[in-house]
């Protein structure tokens, strides 16, 4: 039998530190919110492949799917022989997206791509070439979303220069004094500061951030920026790369506001897994790049489509937007409790099944990552798997499959309730 050990030593010495890796442990199989490692430990999955099986791994319904698919065909280039399946599937995102009027879509790979393209849409729009993004975004990791990411490590450490005319304001955050008047007088100050609102093409957002600690949008930041879009003629970009598909409790995140932007970025679990990306907006911006200034070699590859397509129509069947906010109650309901006994829990943050906690020192209120870590290790000994996040690293995101089982769930939040008073 191979060991943990031994993949280690292999992993080490075949792939570069860069690639940094979390778990000493390697995985073999895996079923919904379940994963075993090669040494055949079980560990209950909080970490869904950063917010990507939102559909739990494996779901029957999408491998039938890609099976199917298999039996087909697995590449044409989408630029070259195009595919009824990806078609249909863009047909299906225009229907949900949260954008009225005619709204065409894009397929692309990564997330990453996504944010590169929405960006090369809306300058292509504008004619603009500024871009407006928020500290703590996390928006990729090539060098155009290295720029927009608002945290430098370790992902803007030794890349730089990164491309110009990227801006960052702060995203609020109660818990430390910003509020959301904060952030649109701080986009203001930029207009007269910095970049001449006319020159600025997009304005991005992530309606909850991510890697920046699960913070949540106010409504009244995202009614200001729609508005300030709307006086100049800035194109208004959600990222929805992680909030997307159930996670929050509706299908995207910028349902819950009343707010509509003009280009919506998806990936994660869009396609359970399988590598995909869009792009979606109105039509009219959407349709500025020239033919062939949008695409890429395996963008809207059939196996994902095929995927995605099941995706959508699990999250209908099983309504897991309704699953994703019930579970979200529970869970943050349980961390209420915690933080009355641990006082090292600063706040509570959550939007449906989005859900984190952050960590201070109760002496001096600054930010506590070796707690976090603390609490992660406890977790992984009783085999539940947590993941990090924040500008400091102290905030603990929990991001289970929303398909998890009610006995497995309520193991893992006894789990997380004994880890927290370790």
């Amino acid at each position: 039998m191979t060991t943990n050990s031994e993949l280690k030593n292999r992993r080490l010495a075949a792939t570069p530190r860069g690639v940094g890796v979390m778990c000493d442990f390697h995985a073999q199989r895996a079923e919904n919110a379940s994963l075993w490692d090669v040494e055949g430990r079980e560990y209950i999955d909080f970490a869904a492949g950063i917010a990507v099986l939102n559909t739990g791994h494996r779901h029957p319904k999408l491998v039938a799917a890609i099976q199917s698919q298999l039996e087909r065909f697995t590449h044409t280039a989408y630029q070259i022989v195009p595919y009824e399946s990806a078609i249909a599937l863009a047909e299906r995102l225009n229907a949900l997206v949260p954008i009225s009027g005619p709204v065409k879509t894009a397929f692309f790979t990564t997330g990453a791509e996504a944010l590169e393209n929405a960006v090369k849409i809306a300058r292509a729009h504008t004619g603009r070439a500024g871009v407006v993004t928020f500290g703590g975004g996390f928006h990729g990791r090539t060098l155009m979303t290295l720029a927009m990411t608002g945290k430098v490590a370790p992902y803007k450490l030794g890349f730089g220069p990164f491309p110009a005319d990227v801006f960052h304001v702060p995203f609020p955050s109660a818990l430390h004094g910003v509020s959301a008047a904060d952030s649109l007088a701080a986009l203001a100050r930029l207009f007269k500061t910095d970049i001449d609102p006319k020159r600025v093409a997009a304005i991005v957002i992530e309606p909850v951030q991510g890697e920046g600690g699960f913070n949540v949008a106010p409504t009244e930041l995202l009614k200001g920026l729609r508005a300030v879009c709307d006086e100049h003629g800035i194109v208004l970009v959600a990222d929805e790369v992680q909030t997307g598909f159930a996670r929050t409790g509706k299908l995207f995140s910028m349902q819950h506001h009343g707010v509509e932007p003009d280009l919506v970025t998806m990936a994660k679990s869009l396609a359970g897994g399988m590598p995909l990306s869009a792009v979606a907006g109105r039509a009219a911006i959407m349709d500025a790049p020239a033919p062939g200034g949008l695409g890429g070699t395996y963008a809207a590859n059939p196996l994902a489509v095929a995927s995605a397509h099941a995706v959508l129509d699990v999250i209908a069947e099983e309504k897991l937007c309704d699953r994703a906010a019930e579970l979200g109650s529970r869970l943050v309901s349980r961390l209420l409790d915690a933080k009355e006994a641990n006082k090292a829990i600063a706040e509570v943050r959550a939007q449906g099944s989005m859900v984190a906690i952050e960590l201070c020192d109760p002496a001096t209120g600054a930010p506590d990552a070796e707690a976090v870590k603390r609490v992660q290790a406890r977790a992984l000994e009783q085999g539940l798997l947590l993941l990090s996040c924040g500008m400091y690293g102290n905030v603990i995101r929990f991001l289970y499959p929303i398909t998890i089982p009610d006995a497995l769930f309520e193991r893992a939040l006894g789990i997380v309730a004994d880890a927290l008073k370790a």
